[in-house]
């Protein structure tokens, strides 16, 4: 790996992540409001929706975009279906169930910061991008809930006494309709693909009035809730309990077998550099906000502890600091 990818950890952004770690560990007070927190994320998601759907009217639809969503959509169905059998080597069915939707599904904060990584190597990426990560929300939490459901079938089957919420007795599997509402109406969601489509009406010269606020100010802003993203992560990981190793290895190798999978197709179907990292950390992301939020209700038998925590405090750090560039220096050597 050249210096150049190793400059990533010398990023401001990067270290204000350390400097919320370390406050944390070290039991600082110091803590961002969460209105503010939100304020911060809502942001990010705005200036990189807005400046792909910039990108997309420039660009237009192509070939290479078709194959880049293709893409992003068999891993989104392949990742949960790879490893739930793999995870019911030590979890039962709902465990294994939600942590292969949490690792099906991405992060927007990791995306962000991979954006972030390829503006400072110089390197472009094609705007439709955004669509890739809103398109890979749904399908690993769907798949999850039928594995779910397929397990629920089988105890009952065996005259197993499962403890089911109200919610689960009331719901059912949790239809694939309530799951795409919550999937696709998110408020992050949303705000992602409306910017994205704001992006591609104004074009070149309609972003330029705006470009101060979303452009200029968005790397201070990503500094700013990356150390809010550190303090929360060091926390976490002080609560985490249960995670043995056989799933720290997980939550460590899983992203970077995806990733790899991703470069792999993406090499062959001739896509660019930047494309190709952003898919693979799309692939190799873990949701720790959505898919969270959708799965305590869908599969209420499985334990947040655990999906939550490998996600935000093992998985997200890992990609942060060192799996972006590793997945770039891996693009570069093919």
């Amino acid at each position: 790996m050249d210096a150049k990818s190793f400059a990533t950890l010398l990023d401001p952004a990067i270290l204000f992540f350390f400097l919320g770690m370390f406050a944390a560990m070290v039991r600082s007070n110091l803590e961002i409001p969460a209105p503010i927190a939100k304020v911060l994320s809502l942001y990010l998601l705005m200036a990189i929706g807005i400046k792909g759907g910039v990108a997309l009217s420039v660009s237009g639809i192509h070939a290479q975009m078709m194959v880049g969503l293709s893409i992003a959509l068999f891993m989104a169905f392949f990742v949960p279906l790879y490893t739930f059998p793999l995870l019911r080597r030590k979890l039962d069915g709902f465990n294994a169930a939600a942590i292969a939707a949490t690792y099906g599904s991405v992060s927007a904060v990791t995306f962000i910061a991979a954006g972030q990584f390829l503006d400072n190597q110089g390197v472009a990426y094609g705007g439709y991008m955004a669509v890739a990560l809103v398109i890979m929300e749904a399908p690993a939490v769907i798949m999850a809930v039928g594995l779910a459901a397929l397990t629920r079938a089988r105890l009952a089957k065996k005259d197993v006494t499962v403890a089911v919420t109200n919610t689960a007795r009331d719901h059912g599997a949790f239809s694939l309709k309530n799951i795409l509402h919550e999937s696709f109406t998110d408020g992050a969601i949303i705000l992602l693909m409306g910017s994205l489509l704001i992006g591609v009406i104004v074009g070149e010269d309609g972003y330029k009035v705006i470009k101060p606020f979303t452009g200029d100010l968005f790397k201070g802003v990503l500094a700013f809730f990356l150390l809010e993203m550190g303090i929360l992560v060091a926390r976490r990981v002080r609560e985490m309990k249960g995670v043995g190793p056989f799933l720290v290895a997980f939550a460590f190798l899983i992203p970077i077998l995806n990733a790899v999978i991703v470069i792999s197709l993406a090499h062959f179907s001739g896509l660019s550099t930047g494309d190709t990292l952003m898919l693979a950390v799309l692939a190799a992301s873990a949701s720790y906000i959505v898919v969270p939020a959708v799965v305590r209700v869908a599969i209420p038998e499985a334990n947040p502890g655990l999906y939550f925590g490998m996600a935000l405090a093992l998985t997200f750090p890992f990609n942060i600091v060192l799996g972006i560039p590793l997945y770039y220096h891996v693009i570069q050597a093919f």
